[in-house]
Order: C-alpha cells, then sequence, then structure tokens
C-alpha cells in the first residue's frame, strides 16, 4: 500500500510510525493506517504520545479502533478526517 519494500514498513513499526499484530500467524498492518499510499496524519505521532504514556500497542489500537463519545467517530477515523488535533488532546489526557 505505501510502494515501499517490506523491511521499511518493519523499520516503521520499530520507529514506532505504525502498529502491527499477528493475525493467522502472520504480521499484519491495518489497512485503515493509509490513505492514497500515506500513513494517516497524525498517526505516528498519536501512537508515540500513547506509548509514552505507558500504553501497550494493543492497548493503542484497540484505542484506535473503538468508539469515543469525545469524538464523532473512533480515534483512528477521526485521524483520517483530519480531525488529528482533537484526537492527540485525547490521547494526552489518556496518558498523563
Amino acid at each position: 500500500m505505501l510502494g515501499v519494500p517490506p523491511s521499511r514498513v518493519q523499520q516503521m513499526v520499530r520507529d514506532g510510525q505504525l502498529l502491527s499484530f499477528r493475525r493467522e500467524g502472520e504480521v499484519v498492518v491495518p489497512a485503515d493506517f493509509f490513505v492514497d499510499g500515506e500513513v494517516v496524519k497524525g498517526l505516528s505521532g498519536t501512537i508515540i504520545l500513547l506509548r509514552d504514556g505507558g500504553y501497550t500497542d494493543p492497548d493503542i489500537l484497540r484505542w484506535l479502533f473503538s468508539d469515543d463519545d469525545t469524538l464523532p467517530s473512533t480515534p483512528l477515523a477521526s485521524l483520517r478526517a483530519g480531525r488529528h488535533r482533537e484526537v492527540k488532546r485525547r490521547a494526552q489526557l489518556m496518558a498523563f
């Protein structure tokens, strides 16, 4: 989806720019993390913010895809809609 080698995607996961998980033995990155061949704006910063706040990768994934009453939809859908500042504010409140 990004048009880069798998090793580059693996490096992005290690650097905290993306999250991955295992599904049926395969390591995968959610397709919703990408728009038009790019990583969703604000996603990397949100991941780093929550990791710094002590959240684990499974917790971050769960939060990104769960409905949030303080947002019009899920945090990830809000990021995809360009509301990354709102999402980061919610993440800051959770992390600290």
